[in-house]
């Protein structure tokens, strides 16, 4: 088979939705967060995506995002694409946020549609218009109206697009019908923010993943698109079957993303309200991703 011909994206195709990392008094363990940082690159992972929904971007303090983004900057070095979570409810603290990033050195900006009070269309293209005005870093918009109450419409999208750092869209919509409109009529790269979406999202002509997953099975996760890449179809839909019982553990088992990438990481605690995984979710969790590493080592 032939090797599919595709448009290189803006940060990559496979990026880690990175943990954030504390020490057993709570606070920023910086240390082992360049050293998971550093692994996740070795181990394939194109660009890291910090202080997003995984990196429990909502209890942590503006001081830590930038120290965090620092930190993960000096141990991957310059090549390396790091995008900075700025998402808040609050457009002025959005924009704020995007600033403090761009000084520390981010690559990108991942943010999310306003939260909580549900604003209409035309304020959500404002939101994002104000954070692209202001900052010269290139904006991941962020659909993920599960946890927002909000889509990013179609219409709005399209408009969207139209600014030269609207770049790319992390996609938690769950609607492919949607994602094939807009990549039909915009240079917007799609990234699957579903892993049971990533081959689909991909086959239909989307960038990459930025993954959850990825923090614990890196180089699975990236083989799934090595093999569709080279032509491979068949390949590549056994590999993402292999990943599927662990993607399900993980993300749809009733503990988010950050718990259950954590317990199996063993990288210290998470912030309350979030209570780390019981025994039973554990050995479930440590069950299927050794079965998944027995399969792909």
């Amino acid at each position: 088979m032939t090797a599919t011909a595709r448009t290189p994206g803006p940060f990559g195709r496979a990026l880690c939705a990175m943990i954030t990392p504390f020490g057993p008094a709570g606070g920023l363990d910086l240390e082992a967060a360049r050293r998971h940082a550093r692994a996740l690159v070795a181990d394939g992972c194109d660009g890291l995506v910090l202080s997003g929904t995984t990196g429990e971007s909502p209890t942590t303090t503006d001081a830590e995002k930038t120290a965090l983004l620092r930190a993960v900057r000096e141990a991957v070095g310059e090549g390396v694409p790091l995008l900075a979570g700025v998402g808040s409810a609050d457009t002025r603290h959005t924009v704020r946020l995007a600033q403090e990033a761009e000084a520390a050195g981010a690559d990108g900006l991942l943010v999310v549609t306003p939260y909580y009070s549900r604003p209409p269309q035309a304020a959500v293209e404002a939101h994002f218009l104000r954070v692209a005005e202001a900052t010269g870093v290139p904006l991941m918009l962020y659909d993920i109206p599960g946890r927002t109450g909000t889509r990013i419409e179609t219409g709005t999208l399209l408009r969207l697009a139209e600014h030269p750092r609207v770049v790319a869209v992390k996609d938690c919509s769950y609607d492919l019908l949607a994602a094939t409109k807009v990549m039909a009529r915009t240079h917007l790269a799609y990234y699957s923010g579903c892993e049971e979406l990533n081959l689909p999202l991909y086959a239909l002509g989307g960038t990459g993943y930025v993954s959850t997953v990825a923090n614990v099975a890196p180089r699975q996760m990236r083989s799934v698109l090595d093999a569709f890449d080279a032509g491979d179809t068949a390949e590549a839909a056994r590999l993402n079957q292999l990943t599927a019982p662990l993607v399900e553990a993980m993300m749809a088992a009733g503990l988010p993303g950050t718990v259950t990438a954590k317990a199996l990481l063993d990288a210290g605690p998470v912030r309350e309200p979030l209570q780390p995984a019981g025994r039973e979710a554990v050995d479930g969790l440590r069950g299927a991703y050794e079965e998944l590493l027995a399969a792909t080592d």
